[in-house]
């Protein structure tokens, strides 16, 4: 814990309060309440949820939910060390410009891996096994000869991922058991020899679009990514392929994916996540019977809730002791003299 006389403070971001409430508070009371010489409590409002200057050098460290954070928002800020987000895209803070302010960010991958990958398994077997349909059939009277097709099962298809990051890998372990033909992906980050123990191959983009039967999105959202799932990439799919999208919405050509499934390019979707959340009313999507919507929310369980808030608040706390925090994100702002000085602001001296 902080051996300087004043204490690390903590500033948890307003929004928490309005889109997290009831899900927060126990992690942050059980292990920010009784760490010595920490203080924490809300940040001031934060109009359109941007982050200001004045606000955020009020803090050493911010409990972050879905505060944007610009260029602007970090002019003059010297006090804060780390921005601990509770989740794992940071889509809404720009990791260049908290390098240049001496801002470390670190996410919560561990808490996140194993809900988000059970959320794409619940789409494939929803998309495979036509639930949707089924359920509509069954609350309208009708039997399964009204069904308008079969199901499929899983034995011998192809499992893609565009990325195989910390999810994607969790995704093709719990599926190493159920009988895919192939699990394939497509990352040009990792090279064969990390993922050879889970039995997934490393192919070019073109390969996974046509080869599999499944294709799960799972990378950050970037400018690099966003668009990255467009219109050239549906028609490499299969007639008889499923989308599944549980990363973020924008990676995806929304409007490319509505005429994929209105012609047939592909079979079908699963969308936890949207180019607008949430999507406005009336929405495309909303008509089509080959997609399976969720609000966001699909891996929302009592143990990510949980975990998360764990994990973010470590993360807070590692660096009010000195130490570097798990899963950052800008891992070089450690080296900066300006990041080592806070620590010893921290410590005294002896970081």
């Amino acid at each position: 814990m902080p051996n300087s006389e004043q204490p690390f403070k903590i500033g948890i971001t307003p929004d928490f309060y309005v889109d997290a409430k009831g899900r927060f508070e126990s992690a942050v009371e059980q292990l920010l309440g009784p760490a010595p010489n920490v203080d924490y409590g809300p940040m001031p409002g934060q109009p359109d949820k941007l982050a200001t200057a004045d606000a955020l050098n009020e803090f050493d460290g911010i409990f972050c939910l879905g505060l944007r954070i610009t260029p602007e928002s970090l002019r003059g800020v010297e006090r804060t060390a780390i921005v601990a987000r509770w989740g794992v895209g940071y889509d809404r803070i720009d990791v260049g410009a908290l390098t240049e302010a001496d801002i470390l960010l670190a996410i919560t991958p561990g808490a996140v891996k194993r809900p988000v990958a059970e959320a794409i398994l619940t789409l494939v077997f929803a998309l495979s096994k036509n639930l949707v349909v089924q359920d509509r059939t069954a609350r309208a009277g009708k039997w399964r000869g009204d069904l308008p097709g079969l199901g499929v099962d899983l034995p011998g298809r192809v499992l893609g991922s565009v990325g195989c990051g910390n999810i994607a890998r969790e995704m093709f372990r719990l599926a190493g058991g159920l009988g895919f033909g192939r699990m394939i992906a497509c990352d040009p980050y990792v090279r064969a020899a990390e993922t050879a123990g889970l039995g997934v191959e490393i192919v070019d983009a073109e390969t996974l679009y046509r080869e599999s039967d499944y294709v799960a999105v799972n990378t950050f959202l970037s400018d690099a990514t966003r668009g990255l799932v467009g219109e050239a990439e549906l028609r490499l799919m299969k007639p008889s392929a499923f989308l599944i999208n549980t990363a973020r919405g924008p990676i995806v050509d929304e409007e490319a994916l509505v005429l994929a499934l209105r012609e047939g390019w592909i079979k079908g979707a699963g969308l936890d996540v949207f180019e607008k959340e949430p999507p406005p009313a009336g929405h495309p999507l909303f008509g089509l019977d080959n997609v399976i919507l969720a609000p966001h929310g699909l891996a929302w369980t009592e143990e990510l809730v949980r975990d998360n808030g764990l994990e973010a608040c470590r993360n807070l706390l590692a660096v009010a002791a000195g130490k570097a925090p798990d899963g950052i994100v800008n891992p070089e702002v450690l080296d900066r003299p300006g990041f080592r000085r806070k620590l010893n602001r921290f410590t005294g001296g002896a970081a």
